[in-house]
């Protein structure tokens, strides 16, 4: 099996950093996680209209370009790498992805079109104040009322929640965890943003009172569903973390080779090259862990469930002291709000604890494999 990416994946990889390097530069980050929305609307509506990122790997039927995984691991990996501050997550990997595992050809005719446009915003609300990532968390109910359903409860940390224009909510009925399509604006639906640490991503607590909701696929099959989407979604977690660690590697080598003390870079000493020595080595295996996982979540094989918890336990833990070491190599100044590291190191940590942190993928790995 031949892992290098092919010159056309390259080509995409090249436009889209030159995209992000235009639109997302460490400016615009700081002024979007600044505002209610968090994102630019304009920057948005172009990763649709212009480059076709939204629909990337949503199928060609429904409005998408019919690309795989691996395409869509490498946008993630570039919009990690320039802290992209856009729905695209919770649009793409989360609510697209719950979409077309569905098996519901009518939610998907209805919602993937305007998802693969750009044109709506989405999002899957599954986790609750518990904050378990597994079913057991899922407390929320639906209630079939003549054929109709709606939906009580509140779910918490959801991505985008308070901007999405279409929720995915999770939630149980007399069969089982069941999924519901219910519009943002719906009555009796209370979003209230969250403040959060990781200001580049935003949160929103989601308060449902009776909200009126479309059944997604079958009654009671909604774990099925979204355990394979929680798979795919923490390989594409994986990816977005490669790509920020890159960037903090970069940044502290770069860093070394230009901060002088006692008449020499500080690169030349022994505990920077180690440091940054180390870095180098958790950075190129955590790209190992995501890329095979993005290649095992194109072929939707068995392995994907160990694979996915491999790839967010490890990628994870590399992020996160990829960042903490970038702001020990640049000292002072790394401790500073001026400077971008500490940018990388809230998102660093966030994402490690998003899905479930890496003991928790540990142990689902233990399971998964049998041990």
């Amino acid at each position: 099996m031949n892992f290098a990416f092919t010159e056309e994946q390259e080509e995409l990889r090249k436009t889209v950093r030159a995209f992000l390097e235009a639109k997302s530069p460490e400016a615009a980050v700081r002024e979007q996680m600044e505002t209610d929305n968090g994102y630019d609307a304009a920057v948005w509506s172009q990763a649709g209209e212009q480059l076709g990122l939204q629909g990337l790997a949503i199928p060609e039927e429904y409005g998408g370009s019919g690309y795989t995984y691996v395409e869509l691991g490498i946008v993630l990996e570039e919009m990690g790498r320039a802290l992209l501050c856009a729905p695209f997550f919770s649009t793409v990997v989360l609510a697209a992805n719950t979409l077309i595992h569905s098996g519901d050809e009518a939610a998907k005719q209805a919602h993937l079109p305007g998802i693969a446009a750009g044109t709506t915003i989405a999002t899957l609300a599954f986790t609750e104040p518990s904050g378990k990532w597994d079913e057991s968390g899922i407390t929320a109910t639906a209630t079939n009322n003549g054929g109709s359903w709606s939906i009580s409860g509140t779910k918490m940390f959801v991505l985008d929640g308070h901007t999405a224009d279409l929720v995915i909510v999770a939630a149980r009925t007399g069969k089982g965890v069941s999924l519901f399509a219910v519009e943002g604006g719906a009555a009796g639906l209370t979003r209230t943003a969250l403040s959060t640490m990781d200001q580049t991503r935003k949160q929103a607590k989601l308060e449902f009172a009776n909200v009126a909701g479309t059944l997604i696929g079958t009654e009671g099959e909604g774990w099925t569903v979204l355990s394979r989407v929680l798979d795919l979604a923490a390989i594409g977690l994986a990816a977005e973390q490669v790509g920020g660690a890159q960037k903090v590697l970069e940044m502290a080598v770069e860093y070394a080779k230009v901060r002088v003390q006692f008449g020499r870079p500080i690169g030349s000493f022994q505990a920077i090259k180690h440091k940054c020595a180390d870095m180098l080595l958790e950075v190129e295996s955590a790209k190992s862990a995501a890329y095979y996982g993005m290649w095992c979540a194109a072929e939707l094989n068995d392995e994907l469930p160990s694979v996915a918890s491999l790839a967010k336990a490890y990628c994870s833990e590399a992020y996160f002291h990829a960042t903490a070491e970038n702001i020990q190599i640049h000292g002072g100044i790394g401790f500073t709000w001026e400077h971008p590291a500490h940018l990388y190191f809230k998102r660093a940590k966030s994402s490690e604890l998003l899905f479930g942190d890496p003991t928790y993928h540990r142990e689902l790995l233990a399971q998964r494999i049998g041990i």
